[in-house]
């Protein structure tokens, strides 16, 4: 996500930062530029002109121009802007004193609604919280199905419509029930249509009336760029948002709706991101992080987050004793991978790693893993704890075994002697000078990377 507007802004930061003198004419010169990438990124027009004119206000202040490092003034000044341009701090759904917490889901159909109600859902559950989701989608049978797919999936109860065809008496039997069960948290899942009409606000209104829900949250399909921004605002206007919900942010290279949600609505933030079809995939929308990735810093922040959802720190710990001995083998290797691969999407970590905008070469074949894994299991336990024992006719075996190359097996063996290497210099406190991507997963051209 960002990808284009990143190259963009990239470029034009590096070419601000290395100016010993800025004048006023430089300025205009990167503000023209930075308003030609943010078209091209989708933003709104109602959007861009107040976030140039105070950046234009500010970078032109004596205090910017007469600096000893105006360059980096003035990035420092259009990455504040762009935080705010994304809503600042990042606003975290919080329960109700009484129990249940209600959240409405509005949007169109095609959105991404059922599937942001399972994702929602998860979360609570994740945090220990009971959920109630509730499909109150009565126009489309096969809503109602996938909620109860969903919700199978999860373990997480769905609330049973039956015969009942009124979707505001629906919600509000559900959150009736939902108060006797103490359970913590009702998702509505409500109806989507292909275009906004009247009959639609008034049933979204009518729910909101009776069952009175903590958040009102508008789920909107970021491909859609800045008309997404523009229905949301909308919605806001006919029923009252708190915040906004974007999917396939994962197919967005643009950015167009999170850029100018924030201002087209008057206010509303984008809480969450939905970055891939998994019930997992759904990002806290963290304005600093995400301006942080645009510039190329990375977003360690989130990286860890995923990984301390996903690492089992008793594994971990066994891990770390198995490193300082030297003694990390293609059976760890594996587990490792494995844990990768459960924290998403692995090009979308490289996108959180510092200075990844370097590793633009880099491309990733994620079906490779499962190659690696049939390499590893057809070694015997004897061979994954000493590879250096796998000789030529070894290698011919367990190709023929896990239906690869000779040449596969190699690259493996030694993308995994440079994982060893790089590990025991991280234990060893060597390794403090950066996180090399390239070094750690066998540069290019090696498994598990095309």
């Amino acid at each position: 996500m960002f990808e284009n507007l990143a190259d963009r802004l990239g470029a034009i930061y590096k070419r601000l930062k290395g100016r010993g003198v800025l004048r006023e004419v430089d300025v205009d010169e990167a503000l023209r530029e930075i308003r030609v990438a943010l078209i091209e990124a989708d933003v709104s027009l109602s959007a861009i002109k107040p976030f140039l004119e105070s950046i234009r206000r500010k970078g032109i202040g004596q205090e910017v121009l007469k600096s000893l490092t105006p360059g980096h003034q003035m990035v420092k000044i259009v990455n504040d802007e762009l935080i705010f341009l994304l809503g600042g701090e990042f606003k975290e759904l919080s329960l109700a004193p009484r129990l249940p917490t209600v959240i409405l889901l509005a949007g169109l159909q095609g959105a991404g609604k059922t599937t942001t109600a399972g994702k929602l859902a998860k979360k609570f559950k994740d945090k220990g919280k009971s959920c109630l989701l509730v499909p109150a989608d009565v126009s489309r049978p096969a809503a109602i199905e996938q909620l109860n797919l969903i919700g199978r999936g999860l373990d997480v109860e769905v609330y049973q419509v039956e015969s009942q065809k009124d979707p505001v008496k629906i919600c509000q039997s559900a959150v009736e029930a939902a108060s006797k069960k103490m359970t913590h948290v009702v998702i509505l899942d409500t109806a989507g249509r292909l275009h906004i009409d009247g009959e639609l606000m008034a049933e979204l209104r009518a729910i909101k009336k009776k069952v009175q829900p903590h958040e009102s949250l508008f789920v909107a399909d970021a491909m859609m760029g800045q008309q997404a921004a523009e229905v949301a605002r909308t919605f806001n206007e006919a029923i009252g948002i708190d915040g906004v919900i974007l999917t396939k942010m994962d197919g967005d290279a643009r950015g167009g709706a999170a850029l100018s949600i924030n201002s087209v609505t008057g206010g509303k933030p984008v809480c969450f991101i939905g970055t891939g079809e998994k019930l997992d995939a759904l990002e806290p929308f963290h304005a600093e992080r995400i301006v942080s990735r645009l510039l190329g810093m990375g977003d360690v922040m989130s990286l860890i987050e995923k990984a301390e959802t996903t690492y089992d720190l008793e594994e971990q710990a066994k891990l770390e004793k198995k490193i300082k001995k030297n003694a990390f083998t293609l059976d760890d290797f594996k587990d490792q991978l494995k844990q990768i691969q459960k924290m998403g999407s692995i090009q979308q970590l490289i996108g959180m790693i510092p200075g990844a905008n370097k590793l633009k070469g880099l491309t990733v074949d994620e079906r490779a893993f499962v190659k690696v894994e049939a390499i590893i299991n057809s070694m015997t336990p004897f061979e994954r704890n000493k590879h250096n024992i796998v000789n030529s006719s070894r290698k011919r075996r367990i190709a023929s075994g896990s239906g690869t190359t000779v040449n596969d097996v190699n690259k493996l063996l030694k993308q995994f002697v440079q994982m060893q290497k790089m590990m025991k210099k991280m234990s060893s406190g060597k390794g403090r000078g950066g996180f090399d991507l390239g070094s750690m997963m066998g540069g290019r051209g090696m498994s598990p990377f095309g």
